[in-house]
């Protein structure tokens, strides 16, 4: 029986019919942000949308079936776009209290420029491992330390890459995220073993890109910029419109005591919502009605001092609209691609192509990324690479924990690195950089954000030299003969990692 989102065999596209709802859509794209500079990517991917639909009636679906399609892969992320709801509610609630004034108070008082952005990096890997939600991390200490970035006069970029970092290094390997447990899943493997597989390439990412913020803060950014004038005029800002206190933390350390309970994020993060509307009321004096029009349109406030003014006027249900509707078409348009069989297509093209398990691993990684840039969600660039490349690790006698890292890498740490990916354009809102206004200059935060193409890129020389890329124990082996799948039988003939030939290149079916 076929899932919603699985082709029938007589409707597979040729290659050419499958690149061309892609090929058209990105050229879209490009005359949408480079040729007219407008950086709002909605409507192009709506019109890939529909070029794809089209594609599905040539090959024989009806209509029904396409849309079907569509709402299945909208249906499975609705858990991402509720938690893009609980952010927008806290950062704007959050602002009230004092939450996130406070965070930035003791930030620009204890913290110096030359530390600030390795220790951002660090700050959002703790909070992120503990939370297991990178846009629960971005939305909220992301954005003090913006602002505390902000006061230090560092550029946006700068900060919101150190931000990225810190906060997808703890999807990545946190067992509360969502990404952390669907990569083995899809894969075959177990969430423990697979963090544990991740490791090689985590940890010297991490420790390139600490140096390089520590290297950029001490040299690339001057302390002498960061104006004592200026940072006391913020937090003499902070001191006049709100109360300081550390007490004011505490509807931060809720939301993580209750993620380390293992509570679902969306539960926990409501519930910093709810703390944080508290303590607005009852230290802030803010009044009921107040509380809810923050949660719902953002926080206002008019201090005299423009830097605390645009960090400070953000939040609520309302700002993360602009996110969430290119979510939900991105969503759409992955959807489409996937039950017309045209990403599958284009994936089946590739594998019939690679022989070994260089090939093999460096086509997973790519194929992942390639599915983030086309299709616009982390979900899916990680459970189709995932479902389809299976089967030739196990041909190979290669244990499915080096597919489940490379689609991990290629889904999750690069999906804040595109900005119509849903991971970017979260990234983009949350972290007020402008984009869409024309401030072009922020997309520096890319190739800023060291950690997340870092680890992927060793990844990729560790397949090549054969480094951290574990054969199929006897267990797995057991594991795939008790599922009925198929094995290299005479794995004694292989040769050296990175040259075994390949059993079978297809999936099965």
């Amino acid at each position: 029986m076929t899932s919603p989102t699985t082709p029938r065999d007589d409707k597979q596209p040729s290659l050419l019919l499958a690149l061309t709802p892609v090929v058209l859509t990105l050229l879209v794209l490009a005359v949408q942000l480079f040729y007219f500079g407008d950086f709002t990517p909605h409507i192009p991917l709506a019109i890939g949308l529909a070029i794809t639909s089209l594609v599905g009636v040539k090959l024989g679906f009806r209509w029904k079936q396409i849309e079907e399609g569509i709402f299945h892969v909208i249906h499975v992320s609705l858990p991402s776009v509720s938690v893009l709801i609980c952010v927008g509610m806290i950062i704007g609630v959050w602002i009230a209290s004092g939450t996130v004034p406070t965070l930035i108070y003791y930030g620009l008082t204890i913290l110096s420029p030359g530390i600030f952005l390795a220790a951002a990096m660090l700050l959002c890997s703790i909070v992120s491992l503990a939370l297991g939600t990178s846009w629960g991390t971005v939305g909220t200490v992301g954005l003090a330390l913006m602002g505390i970035g902000a006061g230090f006069d560092i550029p946006m970029y700068w900060t919101a890459g150190a931000v990225v970092s810190g906060a997808f290094f703890g999807d990545k390997v946190s067992p509360l995220s969502d990404t952390t447990n669907l990569a083995p899943a899809v894969t075959g493997t177990d969430v423990f073993s697979h963090i544990k597989n991740m490791m090689p390439t985590t940890i010297p990412a991490m420790l390139i890109a600490f140096v390089i913020y520590l290297v950029a803060g001490f040299t690339l950014i001057d302390d002498g910029n960061a104006s004592f004038e200026r940072i006391e005029a913020i937090t003499a800002a902070l001191q006049a419109n709100f109360t300081i206190s550390a007490w004011l933390l505490l509807p931060a350390v809720l939301v993580i005591a209750l993620a380390v309970k293992r509570m679902p994020p969306i539960p926990s993060l409501f519930a910093g919502a709810l703390a944080g509307a508290a303590t607005a009321m009852l230290v802030q004096g803010v009044g009921v009605h107040d509380v809810l029009t923050y949660a719902n349109s953002g926080y206002s406030i008019d201090t005299g001092v423009a830097a605390i003014d645009s960090l400070l006027n953000r939040g609520g249900i309302q700002s993360m609209m602009w996110t969430i509707s290119l979510v939900l078409i991105a969503l759409g348009f992955g959807g489409a691609l996937e039950k017309t069989g045209c990403l599958a297509a284009i994936i089946r093209a590739i594998m019939t192509k690679v022989r070994s398990f260089k090939g093999v691993q460096t086509s997973a990684v790519l194929t992942s990324v390639s599915t983030n840039l086309v299709a616009g969600d982390p979900y899916l660039s990680i459970a189709l690479p995932g479902r389809m490349y299976a089967p030739t690790y196990r041909g190979m006698g290669y244990s499915t924990l080096n597919l489940s890292r490379a689609i991990e890498e290629g889904g999750t740490l690069i999906s804040p690195l595109i900005p119509w990916n849903a991971g970017g354009a979260f990234v983009i809102s949350a972290l007020a950089l402008g984009i869409s206004d024309g401030n072009v200059e922020n997309l520096l935060y890319i190739p800023l954000a060291f950690a997340c193409w870092l680890s992927p890129v060793i990844g990729l020389i560790y397949a090549q030299v054969g480094l951290f890329s574990p054969k199929a124990s006897d267990a797995e082996r057991q594991l795939w003969q008790e599922q009925g799948e198929a094995i290299a039988t005479d794995l004694g003939a292989a040769g050296p990692a990175g040259d075994t030939p390949a059993v079978s290149p297809r999936p099965s079916s």
